[in-house]
């Protein structure tokens, strides 16, 4: 089965709304609708923005094709005014956000979309179903790096996702600071270093482990990694460093006691000569026992589950909501769900040493900037097209920057205040810059 296009990638509700605005005459009114999260998930200071270079591709693209119209008009999703408006439809609004990298907190307007109304209405399951995940994602991957405090990562996790989101966690790994992947789809898309040697099959096809670690190194060379906890680990080392020598590059161990194996594994290499391989550890590492090594002889650790899962935060909580139309504020007022109306402009306050001290959002105003202030929306698509953006490893050194300009209080894995504290300021009292 062929891929599905962007159009589809929805919910059946936006159409039944856009039927019903064309109908009754509202579909072009001017509308801005807001992404944010109300919280963030529980444990985290801090939420990372992900998947914004993959959504603008995918509304520069958004289209509606015969097939897909036909569809919805055969089963009665749409009627014909509407069918017929999808077949014209191309996205001509504004999309503003948070660079991809950047921090954002509860209340954050992270991505603001503004057109006619059923124009962006028809996007918010596509927005939200990109960076729900991808943000999940690389906040995740973000506190497994700080955790791995400079040791390399490798992303492992697509036999844990769907085949697509396999590779869109990837990219938001990479992103987040992981050094390579084992997924090959994100590597030709997205130009991110793969890696990879073999698995437990291949040293089960083999007589014994000896002859499993000759194949591999006749292939690969001696700059490889030899996968050594198949049957004992002790005799695995010995079995790998007798076929490799000493100038094998790693070992890689995917079982047991972590810690105590890891500091067994570096006293046995060493006694045989081995003094430069590497350590490599995996085996459902999340960010708490990625810490609870910082002290082991670890060089390298792959992680799967719970990088793809978002390490139990599957989703980053996001919302898609109307905050304004026609140039006046409209505020949802539910008790548990309210909104701030009005379109908002935020800036990160740092002190002159680079330390980020608070958010500020002005609904319907611009604050008063002060000398170390950073704005934080930049266009994204004007007019329906995109702007240049940053690259992908650009937007990494950004999001490392970022975590750097954040109290150290800010990157502990206990739960806690957000990093940096938000400020909403009314509009009455907001000043131009």
């Amino acid at each position: 089965m062929s891929t599905l296009r962007p159009a589809l990638l929805t919910d059946h509700y936006e159409l039944t709304m856009i039927s019903a605005a064309l109908r009754d005459g509202t579909a072009d009114r001017r509308c801005v609708f807001e992404v944010f999260t109300r919280r963030l998930p529980t444990g985290r200071r801090y939420g990372v923005v992900a998947g914004t270079g993959r959504l603008v591709e995918l509304i520069r693209d958004f289209r509606f094709d015969a097939d897909e119209v036909d569809f919805l008009r055969r089963t009665g999703v749409v009627d014909e005014q509407a069918a017929a408006w999808l077949r014209d439809y191309r996205f001509t609004g504004d999309v503003h956000g948070y660079a991809e990298g950047e921090l954002f907190f509860p209340g954050s307007p992270i991505l603001t979309v503004s057109g006619g109304f059923a124009e962006c209405v028809v996007l918010e399951t596509l927005v939200l179903s990109v960076l729900n995940h991808d943000c999940a994602v690389a906040a995740a991957a973000a506190r497994m790096v700080t955790a791995a405090r400079g040791r390399t990562l490798i992303e492992m996790g697509s036999r844990r996702a769907h085949e697509e989101a396999a590779v869109a966690a990837a990219r938001a790994a990479y992103l987040a600071g992981f050094r390579f992947t084992s997924n090959l789809a994100a590597g030709q898309r997205y130009g991110i270093p793969t890696a990879g040697t073999a698995a437990h099959a291949f040293t089960l096809l083999h007589d014994d482990e000896r002859a499993a670690f000759a194949s591999q190194v006749a292939t690969l060379g001696k700059d490889t990694t030899l996968l050594v906890d198949t049957y004992d680990i002790t005799q695995g080392i010995r079995n790998a460093i007798a076929v490799a020598g000493p100038e094998l590059r790693a070992v890689r161990i995917d079982s047991g006691d972590l810690a105590v194996i890891a500091q067994q594994s570096r006293e046995l290499l060493d006694s045989l000569g081995a003094t430069e391989t590497k350590i490599i550890v995996s085996g459902d590492l999340d960010e708490y026992s990625i810490a609870a090594l910082a002290a082991e002889p670890v060089d390298m650790y792959g992680a799967g589950t719970s990088v793809v899962t978002g390490s139990g935060a599957p989703t980053a909580g996001l919302v898609y909501k109307l905050v304004e139309v026609d140039g006046r504020a409209v505020v949802k007022r539910s008790e548990q769900k309210a909104t701030i109306g009005g379109r908002k402009v935020a800036v990160r306050r740092h002190k002159p040493t680079g330390t980020a001290t608070e958010e500020v959002i002005v609904p319907q105003g611009e604050p008063e900037r002060q000398p170390n202030d950073r704005l934080l929306q930049r266009p994204l698509l004007t007019g329906g097209e995109p702007v240049e953006l940053p690259t992908l490893d650009e937007s990494r050194e950004h999001l490392r920057q970022c975590l750097i300009s954040i109290p150290w209080e800010g990157l502990k894995l206990s739960a806690g205040d957000p990093a940096v504290p938000v400020t909403v300021v009314p509009a009455h009292r907001a000043g131009k810059s």
